[in-house]
């Protein structure tokens, strides 16, 4: 049974954690050392939190919270672990929020916004290109008509046929193991 101690222990780490780190792999020393620190795991059961927060969809942070509160206090650890590490998330997330609200009909804000909205656009079609090179270009620069032809039957898929998202994903990978030799 985890005392209400471990609990707050917890979440305070996990929140240092979320307002010290960017996310990502950057987490990984800090909680090395707030669980080894605190005696909570030992090495192998930190080698075994990252590699199991790695493999497991989500984010890092998150996964890694949850594996290791639910090690040191059971469930209601692994919610007061992911709660702290996802308190600077929600925390700027809702100052946000306020200060759009408030600011919204400001003209410094349209001025802002107008800068912002292309600058994001611009983002996302850097994303696009740079994935579409990786994925649909042979190592030779030139199209891979096989990339390009699984691409066009998700899309149809996708937008003719309205079938789900995870389908589509299976109907790719069968494809791509078929089309690629692996099967």
């Amino acid at each position: 049974m985890a005392t209400l101690e471990t609990l707050v222990q917890l979440f305070i780490a996990f929140a240092k954690i979320g307002f010290t780190s960017f996310g990502g792999t950057s987490m990984i020393p800090l909680i090395m050392e707030e669980m080894s620190s605190h005696g909570w795991m030992n090495e192998a059961d930190l080698s075994n939190l990252i590699a199991i927060a790695e493999m497991t969809p989500g984010s890092l942070g998150v996964n890694c919270a949850t594996f290791a509160g639910t090690k040191t206090a059971g469930m209601i650890g692994g919610v007061a672990a992911v709660l702290g590490v996802l308190c600077p998330t929600l925390t700027l997330t809702l100052a946000a929020a306020v200060f759009f609200n408030k600011f919204r009909e400001s003209k410094v804000m349209g001025y802002i916004m107008m800068f912002v909205k292309p600058i994001c656009i611009g983002m996302i079609l850097q994303v696009l290109v740079s994935l579409s090179m990786q994925n649909y270009v042979t190592s030779a620069g030139w199209p891979d008509p096989m990339a390009i032809g699984i691409g066009l039957v998700c899309f149809y898929l996708l937008r003719r046929r309205k079938t789900s998202v995870p389908k589509v994903i299976g109907v790719a990978a069968v494809l791509g193991l078929v089309c690629f030799g692996i099967l």
